[in-house]
């Protein structure tokens, strides 16, 4: 992920000051960096997590230290900082994490070493513990620009014996150009942020109390004489983050955290490349694959409870079919899937088209299109069912509705193909109705009724088939064309 995560702090001597930062690397190190290990009595530990490589081997100077002599340098003069505002002690080299999976260097140091970049960095940690903070001055907020980037922001304190109001104010931020990436990160951040803002209270609440049992500050402030403010700042006013949590590994543990902060947010989520946008089919089908999961898992969880209904369930686009409930014919229900899923009567609309007549073809197309009700009689549900996969195709997959086979009549708002058994009555309103369309499969009178051109519809010679309809299509109405 191509950001940088912050550690600020408002120092009562020097204002916003950033302490520690981790940055991401794609290319070479920066200007000054060293791809050798820098010489010393230590020898510099390597440790391996989650696939990143750590190591303190960068430069042989530290821009974190504030005290380069470039006078370029983007970082403060040490004449301007104080203990509370240094990180890494004069001369530290930083630490280095090295990701193997993907050659992307994880370098953290107090600022960063591009002048544009701390330029930014400057301008978010001001920004985060001024003027864009949440309600009580302790939790999350989103600000930032174009120019200068978006910023999640976690303001907290920290538990300080000798400061004023016994807690000092610190943030941890986190910067990015992509707005709409670091939205979608929100939660992520929040959970792992909040997590390393409790470990550094909790750490710095026991040394606190043990301060505090030592010496009470409370008391003796109380019975101090009122002196000017700027007379009660003496040398223990600025102390340093180590000394707070009495951690001498704390900035260590914080690259650490933040290396790993980084990679994970990246590596959660990821980018597609859509030609165009996509079209209401896909997005249809999207949605109802979360609905059918969602279903499943509520069917795991009561299956066990509620009996198997012989009734139809409908999902828009899907056919559910549900065995009967005698346990028995549980697989005689599997090999009929297995037995539809190898057998496909009607293959395609120009088949469906050759086998009905054109005319008829024609009637029952135009109610597919309009919208209407197309109900198909038969004891075949093999045919009924191939018969709606060919003309569900002439639709959106939004609208289509289907019931593959009922012993009883379903309204049109339920679905908009319905298979019935033979013995089925319909009402007469809809035998009527120019919003319906029947198609009634019957015994053959003669041995065939077209060309038989393939074995496979040597099962279509014994059917004849009537389409009927309240309002037939006009003769002059433009006829129909299959491509």
């Amino acid at each position: 992920m191509n950001a940088i995560v912050a550690l600020c702090h408002f120092c009562e001597l020097h204002g916003p000051r950033t302490l520690f930062c981790t940055e991401v690397l794609h290319s070479p190190l920066p200007q000054g960096a060293s791809s050798g290990d820098v010489s010393g009595q230590n020898e510099q530990a390597e440790e391996e997590e989650g696939g990143i490589q750590m190591s303190s081997r960068i430069r042989s100077h530290s821009p974190a230290e504030g005290a380069s002599t470039d006078s370029s340098s983007p970082g403060p003069k040490k004449s301007d900082m104080c203990e509370g505002c240094r990180s890494l002690a004069g001369g530290h080299p930083g630490y280095v994490s090295h990701d193997k999976e993907t050659s992307i260097k994880y370098v953290s140091h107090q600022h960063p070493n591009h002048p544009q970049l701390f330029s930014i960095v400057r301008q978010a940690c001001v920004r985060s513990l001024s003027c864009e903070v949440c309600p009580g001055r302790e939790g999350p907020i989103f600000f930032g620009d174009e120019q200068h980037g978006f910023v999640f922001s976690h303001t907290f304190f920290i538990k300080d014996s000798l400061a004023r109001g016994f807690q000092r104010w610190y943030s941890i931020i986190t910067i990015m150009m992509d707005r709409i990436y670091l939205i979608n990160s929100w939660p992520f951040l929040l959970g792992k942020i909040r997590g390393i803002i409790d470990e550094l209270q909790g750490k710095a609440l026991k040394v606190f109390e043990a301060e505090q049992y030592g010496c009470p500050q409370r008391a003796q402030r109380m019975n101090t004489a009122f002196t000017p403010f700027l007379h009660q700042r003496n040398g223990n006013a600025a102390r340093s983050l180590t000394s707070l949590t009495n951690d001498e590994n704390l900035w260590a543990c914080l690259h650490t955290s933040f290396a790993w902060l980084l990679k994970a947010c990246g590596s959660r989520l990821t980018e597609k490349l859509l030609e165009g946008a996509p079209t209401e089919d896909t997005l249809v089908q999207m949605e109802k694959l979360a609905d059918l999961k969602e279903e499943s898992e509520g069917w795991d969880g009561s299956e066990e409870e509620e009996k198997p209904s012989a009734q139809t369930d409908v999902v828009e686009g899907q056919e559910l079919s549900k065995c009967p409930p005698e346990t028995s014919l549980m697989p005689d229900c599997n090999s009929w899937n297995v037995a539809h899923r190898r057998l496909s009567v009607f293959r395609s609309l120009r088949h469906m088209r050759q086998v009905l007549g054109a005319s008829a073809f024609r009637m029952l197309a135009w109610h597919v299109l309009m919208g209407n009700q197309v109900i198909w009689k038969a004891r075949d549900m093999d045919l009924v069912q191939s018969a709606f996969d060919v003309l569900r195709t002439m639709l959106p997959v939004g609208c289509v509705r289907i019931i593959p086979y009922s012993d009883q009549y379903e309204e049109a708002y339920r679905c908009n193909f319905l298979g019935l058994s033979p013995h089925v009555q319909i009402p007469s309103h809809i035998l009527s109705s120019e919003f319906a369309v029947l198609v009634e499969v019957r015994t053959a009178t003669r041995s065939s009724l077209y060309p038989t051109l393939f074995d496979d519809e040597q099962s279509l010679n014994k059917y004849e088939f009537v389409v009927t309809s309240g309002s037939p299509v006009a003769a002059d109405r433009e006829s129909l064309t299959v491509e």
